[in-house]
């Protein structure tokens, strides 16, 4: 599957959305979150997070721009990297803080404001869209490369009804 599409109408549905994709994610997945402020891309994160059995505090990573999480999938520890570039002035920043290492195909590394990064950010393997819509979001994944592509065909997600 290339593409998928859903309506979350509410932060329960946004909850269970992220649990889907914490089953379908691997190590060394890239996944950039687009949308406007507000839009849920730290709640869909922390729900990752949540479902893949992190117990600790997640916060948005505005003003340290990267918290590194460990957790377990599938029985087997990996590092969960969430970036906000949000407050980036410049790529030569995120190289600058030697981010780049950490995309190192054994880490999951998700990064909000990816914009912020080009052209020196590693590409996406998932472009996830964030967009408010009534009282909910629609989220909008795009698979962008084989290993996108895999983590979308594992992705097993019910629409709210």
């Amino acid at each position: 599957m290339q593409h998928f599409t859903a309506y979350l109408p509410d932060e329960s549905a946004t909850a269970d959305f992220g649990a889907a994709l914490a089953r379908a994610v691997v190590p060394g997945l890239v996944i950039y979150l687009h949308g406007d402020l507000g839009a849920g891309k730290t709640a869909l994160t922390r729900a990752l997070l949540r479902a893949a059995g992190y117990a600790g505090t997640v916060k948005s990573p505005t003003y340290t721009l990267s918290e590194p999480y460990r957790v377990e999938l599938n029985g087997a520890p990996v590092n969960v990297i969430h970036y906000d570039l949000y407050r980036m002035s410049s790529p030569e920043e995120f190289l600058d803080a030697g981010f780049r290492e950490d995309f190192d195909g054994k880490n999951i590394c998700i990064v909000e404001w990816p914009e912020k990064g080009e052209p020196v950010l590693p590409p996406p393997d998932v472009r996830v869209l964030l967009n408010v819509s009534g009282v909910g979001r629609t989220v909008e994944l795009q698979a962008l490369s084989q290993q996108g592509l895999l983590c979308l065909d594992r992705l097993s997600y019910a629409q709210p009804r």
